[in-house]
């Protein structure tokens, strides 16, 4: 009861014209930022931050909150229809997305992700309402070690189902982890293969990585065969999905935004994470899993779902223990402190209005989003129309403003070419790129999981079994890597028999 009378007068206060306002703009700036790759939610929220100096916590906080669950709402429509991911929690959206915009199917994939994202949303609100506390309290059961052996299992999920040949998804993914090796040690703080450039100190950057082997990459396999590429005829019946195919993706959105709001609970872990593992679960659940990559509806829907579920599940612990649960919510979470806030249990006691506010302007700021996006599926989808010969240059400048607007470094741009031809040949060779995308997300994390875990055990590499939630998961890791090898000995010896015959 508590919870309900709470949640009524968030309503009452954030239910003023004011605050509404705040909450659209938010949605609008959030849209905006994840359709436009290379800015992204995180950085969008530091730069508003000064301007919120003067203004009351509860309409700033409001208006940052939209633009970050926003921004998955948008990063969903330059993955689908042009190939080029807007966020990187969108980039496992592109390789079914982006082929059902092919098929002719863009409107159906754009409407199944924001009717995906605002169940998500609106269930995922509903869980960091009613499960705040409780959930953040098991999160600091998670360790470095048990987030070594997550990762773990998140890169092996990806490995076995980013493409259709597992030896060429674990090249990837290794060529993924050296980049991710190139910058400055985390333990001793010396440079790393960079090679003298002063540009690389900070690594490589994962939306130059995406923009080059998504945008650009795309862009060099079709201008190769330009004179057979025509635009994609769109069917007026096509603009929305239908409700057949709404209801063939109830349960990915279900499962995705359960997971999704699982992962996003877990401090570091965020959306991206969560997308790439659900889509991981959807192909291992499907009845026909050889079609993933061709086009598959629920391979949009889950992701989506999943990773607009992981914003609401990192607000838990920010809000219950002050622990950043993603890269936005650190920001966020610096906000609250120069407003004068304490995040943490006594936030609930302390400033119980304002957290109440918060919750309460998620939900209305995800039914903003869906009648902000639905009626613009036909527009986006009708923009196939156009003749490749001026969609492919907005393309490229898309990407190259993207680059440039990272760090306002032309050297950015340069290195987005170099991915864009390197990600050609992988195209061309059938190497899938999400497996290297992945690896250099987390490939640092991992490391870093690494070095702290040793370091707390004294270099005992026992503490990844023997604590019950890390063991779990490297044990749900060697099932996994079982089975697909189970699997792939029975596939050589079915191909040997039948040449033999």
């Amino acid at each position: 009861m508590d919870i309900l009378e709470g949640l009524m007068g968030g309503f009452a206060t954030c239910l003023t014209p004011y605050k509404l306002w705040m909450a659209l703009l938010g949605c609008l700036l959030g849209t905006l930022v994840g359709i436009l790759p290379g800015l992204g939610p995180s950085a969008t929220i530091a730069i508003l931050l000064p301007i919120t100096f003067g203004m009351d916590a509860t309409p700033a906080m409001i208006m940052m909150c939209a633009v970050y669950y926003g921004a998955m709402y948008g990063g969903s429509t330059t993955s689908i229809l042009i190939n080029v991911p807007g966020e990187s929690s969108s980039v496992i959206t592109a390789i079914e997305g982006h082929q059902l915009a092919i098929q002719g199917k863009a409107g159906t994939a754009l409407g199944l992700s924001a009717i995906g994202s605002f169940v998500a949303g609106i269930l995922g609100t509903i869980g960091l309402v009613v499960a705040a506390v409780p959930l953040a309290e098991f999160s600091l059961q998670f360790g470095p070690a048990e987030f070594f052996s997550l990762i773990v299992m998140g890169m092996l999920t990806i490995i076995f189902v980013g493409g259709k040949s597992i030896p060429k998804s674990l090249m990837s993914a290794m060529i993924g982890l050296g980049l991710g090796c190139v910058g400055t040690d985390i333990v001793e703080g010396k440079d790393r293969f960079t090679y003298g450039t002063a540009e690389l100190l900070d690594g490589i950057d994962f939306v130059v990585l995406v923009m080059g082997t998504f945008g650009i990459a795309e862009v060099l396999v079709s201008a190769e065969e330009f004179m057979k590429v025509e635009p994609i005829k769109v069917k007026f019946r096509e603009l929305f999905p239908s409700l057949k195919e709404i209801l063939q993706c109830k349960w990915a959105i279900l499962r995705g935004t359960l997971i999704g709001f699982i992962i996003g609970v877990l401090p570091g872990a965020g959306p991206t994470i969560a997308s790439f593992v659900t889509y991981g679960i959807e192909k291992s659940v499907h009845k026909h899993p050889e079609t993933f990559g061709t086009g598959v509806l629920e391979g949009v829907a889950g992701p989506e779902s999943s990773n607009n579920a992981a914003t609401s599940g990192a607000m838990v612990p920010m809000f219950a223990l002050g622990i950043p649960g993603s890269g936005a919510t650190a920001v966020m979470l610096g906000a609250l402190i120069l407003y004068g806030l304490k995040p943490g249990p006594m936030l609930f006691i302390e400033n119980a209005d304002f957290v109440w506010a918060v919750m309460a302007s998620m939900f209305i700021g995800n039914v903003i989003l869906i009648i902000m996006n639905l009626p613009m599926v036909p527009l986006f989808a009708s923009l196939l129309r156009i003749s490749y010969a001026l969609i492919y240059p907005a393309i490229l400048i898309i990407c190259v403003i993207g680059a440039y607007a990272i760090s306002t470094s032309l050297f950015d741009v340069g290195m987005m070419l170099i991915f864009g031809v390197a990600g050609y040949f992988m195209k061309r060779a059938d190497i899938p790129p999400a497996p290297m995308l992945l690896a250099l997300l987390l490939g640092p994390m991992m490391e870093r999981a690494l070095y702290q875990a040793l370091n707390l055990s004294h270099g005992s590499m026992l503490v990844f079994i023997t604590r019950p939630i890390s063991g779990t998961l490297l044990a749900i890791s060697l099932i996994m890597c079982i089975a697909v090898g189970t699997k792939a000995v029975k596939r050589a010896r079915a191909m040997v028999k039948d040449e033999q015959n």
